[in-house]
């Protein structure tokens, strides 16, 4: 293979240029730190991504001239960039970003990428991080690989010619990990074990990665036949693997696999699914087509948020104003779930923030940004229990979730469903 140097490689960028940067666990950073080397020479460069780990130099104030990051998620690294308006943020369905490359909405110049090492055919992998990449791939004018010996081979729609990379770099990194440390253990505890209640045997599940996913997979050891199709796939799931609690047996779209789009968690993660033939990772348009995870049985899709207001309209992107995160694959798999025979939309969260604020709310903050709205929420799961909305009126719901939220708070929010319903359910308090 003829490899290049890091910093002839990004001499292909100039100013004024899109370049893709491989997201998650597959962050090209050798890559990302020659390019800030680089950025004296350059100005007004647009960078797209749908989550950076480790150090994002490129979003450094003293790069604020050369790098403008347009993200599509808002990752941990690059908040302060997006609050601070150095950087721009996308709220976009994570399986229709794909079609942002593919219809010249966002033509990207140049592409960053991280992959294994060819094989002996020339076939490198994405690795832990397919989603969006490969569509970045096959439209980029220009295609820069960082080849590491430290990125698992995975199977599926991630496999690549070396022949599509404009130049190759030959450099070894340990890839960024994640891992869960809880310090509300007994509270995602609860919530877990009341999600593990509303999943059944046979069932196909989505849930991303935290201290309430991995709760609900620790409390569903007893259960028989499960399935994964989900967006990302996190270290939670191996136990029930290795157990044969998840067989994928029951699935309608690759059965006897593991679906997932991208893998983010511990070396040991990593390490289990190089070469695994029963983990496949596949292009997100596919994971996250509500047409796909609707054919599979009994898809219980858990998701997070911040705040859920009493209609049941949920915010899972922004702390009023202020951008945390972004939308995501949260609707795709909420309406795919609702849509799959016996299927489970979930969203859970702990009832109160770390400062004690009621995360089940009267009214949204201003500015927050609805994820999922109140015509697709079906379960609501704090460590208080389970609110079901679906088929509930305004002043039913506003009961089923006051219910759940934290005994501190629901006298307030009693009143406030009273002065907005004129609910019966609370005349006796406040008429």
């Amino acid at each position: 293979m003829n490899y290049i140097s890091g910093e002839e490689a990004v001499k292909v960028i100039k100013p004024g240029d899109r370049v893709y940067i491989h997201g998650g666990a597959a962050t090209p950073l050798y890559l990302l730190k020659k390019l800030t080397e680089r950025a004296a020479e350059l100005w007004n460069v647009e960078l797209v991504s749908i989550s950076l780990q480790g150090k994002a130099l490129v979003t450094d104030p003293q790069y604020k001239n050369s790098f403008r990051m347009n993200s599509l998620f808002v990752s941990e690294n690059v908040r302060e960039a997006v609050n601070d308006g150095r950087a721009d943020y996308v709220p976009i369905f994570l399986s229709e970003i794909p079609l942002l490359f593919k219809r010249n909405i966002l033509p990207l110049d140049v592409a960053l990428v991280q992959v294994s090492p060819p094989d002996k055919h020339g076939y490198c992998s994405l690795g832990v991080s397919v989603d969006i990449a490969a569509t970045a791939i096959q439209t980029a004018k220009h295609v820069v690989a960082q080849v590491n010996p430290r990125m698992p081979r995975t199977l599926g729609d991630g496999i690549v010619h070396c022949s599509a990379f404009n130049a190759m770099v030959l450099m070894e990194q340990e890839l960024p990990e994640i891992i869960n440390n809880n310090p509300h253990e007994e509270i995602s505890h609860r919530i877990g074990m009341y999600c593990a209640e509303l999943v059944e045997d046979r069932a196909t599940l989505q849930m991303g990665i935290g201290s309430i996913p991995d709760a609900v997979l620790k409390c569903l050891t007893g259960h028989k036949g499960l399935g994964i199709h989900t967006e990302m796939f996190s270290d939670g799931i191996i136990p029930l693997l290795e157990q044969g609690v998840v067989t994928n047996e029951h699935k309608k779209k690759y059965r006897n696999k593991t679906v997932t789009s991208f893998l983010l968690g511990s070396r040991k993660l990593y390490d289990f699914v190089d070469d695994n033939p029963s983990v496949v990772v596949l292009n997100i348009d596919y994971v996250n087509d509500t047409a796909v995870i609707r054919t599979n049985p009994k898809v219980t899709a858990i998701n997070s948020a911040i705040e859920v207001d009493i209609t049941g309209q949920v915010c899972s992107d922004s702390i009023g104003t202020y951008h945390f995160s972004g939308v995501g694959g949260q609707m795709d798999f909420m309406r795919g779930a609702a849509l799959s025979e016996g299927g489970k939309p979930i969203i859970a969260l702990p009832s109160i923030t770390k400062k004690g604020e009621s995360k089940i709310s009267a009214f949204l903050k201003p500015g927050a940004g609805v994820v999922t709205t109140r015509a697709h929420a079906h379960y609501i799961v704090t460590e208080y229990g389970i609110a079901y909305l679906y088929g509930k009126n305004m002043r039913q719901r506003a009961k089923a979730l006051i219910d759940i939220a934290h005994p501190n708070h629901r006298e307030a929010l009693e009143k406030a469903a009273f002065e907005r319903f004129h609910n019966y359910e609370f005349e006796r308090t406040y008429y």
